[in-house]
């Protein structure tokens, strides 16, 4: 009885697995925005956390410490914009049940 438990528990555990992994790459083709300044800077970023564009709005001026806190700040935003977009499609996949402090999506 036990060691049917067990098997059931570990196919169960694969699919999760590949569930896992699927969403994973779904995740890297997705964008999200991450903005500073009202908008006046904008970032977008995959799922991969790759920066794919940067969009600088001319009414920022030509501050160059202020342009690059601004930037700094939107790509910021952008990562935890992707984070969140992770933790909604996994939780989706773990059942609503939270992912392990320290657990980490490549």
């Amino acid at each position: 009885m036990i060691k049917g438990n067990i098997g059931q528990l570990m196919q169960q555990a694969q699919k999760m697995q590949e569930n896992l992994k699927k969403a994973q790459e779904e995740m890297a083709g997705e964008e999200v925005t991450g903005e500073a300044g009202g908008g006046l800077v904008k970032v977008v970023m995959n799922g991969r956390h790759e920066v794919r564009r940067v969009m600088i709005d001319p009414d920022v001026g030509d501050d160059r410490e202020m342009i690059e806190d601004l930037v700094a700040a939107a790509v910021n935003d952008a990562v935890n914009r992707v984070q969140e977009m992770m933790q909604e499609k996994m939780s989706g996949l773990t059942g609503g049940m939270p992912m392990p402090p320290g657990f980490n999506l490549p």
